[in-house]
């Protein structure tokens, strides 16, 4: 192992070993082919990651599927024809830890960020950690984050102080579309906005439930303070935040192809409210067939005017959702459901973590492929960096869990590196895939013995209905030799604790209620016999952590 190389898990260098030769000869292929292409544009490609929430593999790209479910996505179609659809697609299994893996190319386990956090967090994506906008600003890109962060509300984890140039983004998810008077009213979200009920007498603690002082949306750029975008009590400014993301995203490739400035962008749409349109334009009439069909229409604008400005052959652009459906307790009418794989958001299923997915490069990736390697979300944290020649700035003291997959778009179908994946529900591992294998560490009746029916085979049975023991279980020992080598590599390189502080500073034009939130507790720490952000050193244990429940949501 190269000390400037990047560190993986354990797993894959047993994989490097017996495919070394192959890989460095491919490796060898690649580089010149994207030195060419770098010769012919004059730069590195530009990369576009769009990803949206909780949708199941199967509802976009297979038209029968479409046809059921009542809705269309032809632009999303266009790139599968014209590019590939990966059919193993693998995320987190919810939408925090998807957004920390995919712009850190680390599960988020590994620094705190393995659950669903609600306001006030406290906390968030720590500084110390690296993201794909760091690593390719090194390179000289230009980078960009618009609508959906959900990774924290602490100044250090604001998107323009992880290394995007420009920002406008949600600190939280689509539940705030209803912190809100019409949330309120409608018993959408009881007693969260102030002055809607009246008063009974009985209210003794008015800090007590409610998250006083959040912010909605913020906007900022990289060296400057954020500034509050709207106001988190009008339900407009939530539906303006996409609409304003769109707007800015194709101003900013716009300006960048201008200038001859390679760039990168990440956005990641609320793509519905919670509070749904009475304008329904789909079949299916659900809340995400509605938000897909509309993303998809900008999807088409944005890849058309690409091939306006003359980049698109200089652009790679890859699509996917961040988690499976919300099958678990979700709002009436939202229209999400298991397709081909069981389960949903919060579950270690496939239906939890495998995703629909799209990669489209004009000129460098062959149309109309299906690709059937394993390619996991973090991967494109390391594949993004090798495509923008800035792997060398990838960190070297701590695991990447990201491979470098530039084979597999280049060259296609069993051109993957990765045969594995470890599946985390929080902080427990949960599963663990090999191939067309995988193996459930979360099991019952038999797993103290070493005799559970905890293993499935993805291809016979890919809804994981039908554990197998007697049939499988010659697999048993690799299985605990694999886990025993990731474990062993985590004591090596150890987890690090989740970014703590007081939410919202570093706000230009914070509103006094916001600005109450430090001014409280730094009177309170003067006050009580305690102090009272010693609970930021708490970690809440994994039975009590609402992510952990089959009916969580987020």
């Amino acid at each position: 192992m190269s000390d400037s190389a990047p560190i993986h898990d354990a797993e894959y260098y047993l994989l490097e070993d017996q495919h070394r030769d192959k890989w460095d000869a491919e490796d060898q292929d690649l580089d010149s082919r994207l030195a060419a292409l770098r010769d012919k544009h004059g730069s590195p490609p530009n990369i576009i990651h769009i990803m949206w929430d909780d949708t199941a593999f199967g509802d976009i790209g297979i038209d029968a599927l479409a046809a059921i479910r009542g809705f269309e996505t032809p632009n999303l179609d266009r790139m599968r024809d014209e590019g590939i659809m990966f059919t193993r697609m693998v995320t987190e299994t919810a939408c925090t830890p998807s957004r920390a893996a995919a712009i850190t190319g680390r599960h988020p386990t590994r620094f705190g960020m393995g659950t669903v956090d609600w306001p006030l967090i406290f906390g968030g994506l720590s500084g110390e950690e690296v993201t794909t906008a760091n690593v390719l600003s090194e390179a000289g890109y230009a980078t960009a984050f618009y609508s959906k962060w959900h990774l924290g509300d602490i100044e250090e984890s604001y998107p323009h102080n992880q290394g995007f140039d420009e920002t406008l983004f949600l600190p939280y998810n689509q539940v705030s579309s209803i912190w809100n008077a019409q949330g309120d009213a409608g018993n959408a979200s009881p007693g969260v906005a102030p002055g809607v009920r009246p008063e009974t007498g009985y209210e003794i603690d008015e800090h007590g439930l409610r998250p006083d002082g959040f912010i909605l949306a913020m906007e900022g750029k990289k060296g400057e303070q954020a500034r509050e975008f709207g106001e988190p009590s009008d339900p407009e400014t939530y539906g303006n935040v996409d609409a304003e993301s769109e707007k800015r995203l194709l101003e900013f490739v716009r300006r960048n192809a201008a200038d001859g400035k390679p760039f990168f962008a990440s956005y990641w749409p609320n793509l519905l409210s919670f509070i749904p349109s009475p304008q329904k334009t789909t079949v299916n009439s659900g809340m995400l067939a509605d938000g897909l069909k509309r993303l998809d229409g900008y999807l088409g604008e944005l890849m058309d005017e690409l091939e306006k400005l003359g980049i698109a052959e200089n652009t790679v652009l890859v699509c996917m959702a961040d988690n499976g459906p919300m099958i678990h307790n979700p709002p009436g009418l939202l229209g999400m459901a298991e397709t081909i794989f069981r389960g949903g958001k919060g579950d270690f299923t496939e239906g939890g973590v495998r995703v629909p997915g799209f990669a489209w490069w004009p000129g460098a990736i062959k149309p109309g492929q299906i690709v059937n390697d394993i390619i996991h979300e973090t991967d494109l944290f390391t594949t993004f960096a090798r495509l923008g020649g800035a792997t060398e700035h990838i960190p070297t003291d701590r695991v990447i869990d990201g491979l470098d997959q530039t084979a597999l778009l280049l060259n296609g179908d069993t051109h993957g590196r990765r045969d594995y994946v470890f599946i985390y529900l929080g902080d427990t591992l949960a599963a663990t895939v090999k191939g067309r294998y995988k193996r459930h560490w979360l099991v019952g009746e038999g797993a103290e013995t070493g005799v559970a029916a905890a293993f499935y085979d993805l291809i016979l049975d890919p809804r994981e209905s039908m554990p197998q023991l007697v049939p499988l279980i010659w697999q048993s020992g690799q299985w605990d030799r694999m886990l025993a080598r990731h474990e062993l590599w985590k004591e090596k390189y150890p987890d690090r604790p989740k970014a703590r502080g007081i939410p919202f500073t570093g706000i230009e034009n914070a509103r006094p209620e916001t600005k109450a939130i430090e001014e409280r507790f730094e009177k309170l720490r003067e006050q009580l016999p305690f102090d009272p952000l010693e609970f930021l050193q708490f970690s809440m244990p994994e039975s009590m952590q609402v992510t952990q429940r089959v009916d969580a949501v987020d």
